[in-house]
């Protein structure tokens, strides 16, 4: 199986990590108890053992609870992440990053899991207000009293991650990557490979799109939040089914689907440890999970090169 070393701690985690958002069942459609759970298993069953949630992940913690299930009895097997920072209000989201909220937070998400500690805590997000080195020192606050073992921060730019690495050591960050969104190979990967760093990264698959499950004429459904980004619409839309239409062929040819080509290639590249991948069905997580047994030659690497310069620039935008 494909485990790094997680920064510089003396954590090992799979180069495929369930991204446990999906089975908090907010943005997604048809998420069940049981199949959540079911899925959580197989991704232990199939080699990951690095698992991705946070404090605003369910509308009262659904998926930490979940998590906090399936962890129970093979705690020391597990690597576990949560975030702390924004909590659900109603169908929306609050950004509070003011240290006593994350050690609130943190209290709450270790009650949830089950546990007496996380491996891995990041703040989830700025909130604007308080400055990351105040949320920082609580996170180093929460590592003093062992609730942590090392710290993240996910979705902050390079000059407030310096911030951060100043008042407490970063051992993981968490930005949005894949073959469409590769911004971060501007700023934050180079920042990040400088200082020895992981690059946690969530949307490998850009929410699915690049699973290559979804044809030109695929409905959504009126609950799905998917179709308010850029690349589910219009010419954005149908570039992205002709690049896929050119993964399809490669992946076909390498034996593989195009989810596993794509996460291959994503955990292949320079400073990224490990590839955030969600699921809410089980049949999700071994497809991709199976990507870690992939090996991506040369002339793999080139054809999705060449397919990549042909698509050219995506219209993108970060979100949270």
């Amino acid at each position: 199986m494909s485990f790094r070393q997680l920064g510089q701690s003396d954590l090992n985690v799979s180069s495929v990590a369930m991204g446990c958002w999906p089975i908090a069942g907010i943005t997604t459609v048809d998420a069940t108890y049981q199949d959540s759970v079911a899925t959580l298993s197989r991704a232990f069953d199939h080699g990951i053992n690095f698992f991705d949630t946070a404090y605003a992940y369910g509308m009262d913690g659904e998926s930490e609870k979940m998590i906090g299930e399936v962890i129970a009895g093979r705690r020391d097997e597990v690597v576990v992440a949560t975030k702390g920072g924004i909590h659900r209000v109603g169908k929306g989201q609050d950004f509070d990053s003011r240290p006593e909220t994350l050690k609130r937070e943190c209290d709450e998400s270790l009650q949830r899991l089950g546990t007496d500690f996380v491996d891995l805590y990041y703040l989830h997000a700025a909130d604007n207000q308080t400055p990351i080195a105040e949320s920082a020192g609580a996170i180093t606050d929460l590592i003093a009293a062992g609730k942590v073992r090392t710290a993240g921060a996910s979705n902050l730019n390079v000059t407030q991650l310096q911030e951060f690495h100043d008042a407490c050591p970063l051992t993981a960050v968490q930005p949005h990557f894949n073959m469409l969104q590769q911004e971060i190979e501007n700023d934050v990967a180079p920042w990040c490979r400088e200082r020895e760093i992981s690059l946690c990264v969530y949307w490998p698959l850009m929410k699915g799109l690049l699973a290559g499950k979804m044809g030109r004429n695929h409905k959504f459904h009126p609950q799905d939040g998917r179709p308010k980004y850029p690349m589910f619409q219009g010419d954005e839309w149908e570039k992205n089914q002709d690049f896929l239409d050119e993964l399809r062929a490669i992946a076909a040819a390498e034996g593989c689907t195009v989810a596993q080509l794509v996460v291959a290639w994503t955990i292949s590249r320079p400073g990224i440890t490990s590839a955030l991948c969600g699921a809410k069905r089980a049949w999700q997580i071994e497809e991709t999970a199976a990507a870690m047994q992939l090996n991506l030659t040369d002339e793999l690497q080139s054809a999705i090169d060449a397919a990549l310069e042909r698509r050219g620039p995506a219209v993108s935008r970060s979100a949270v």
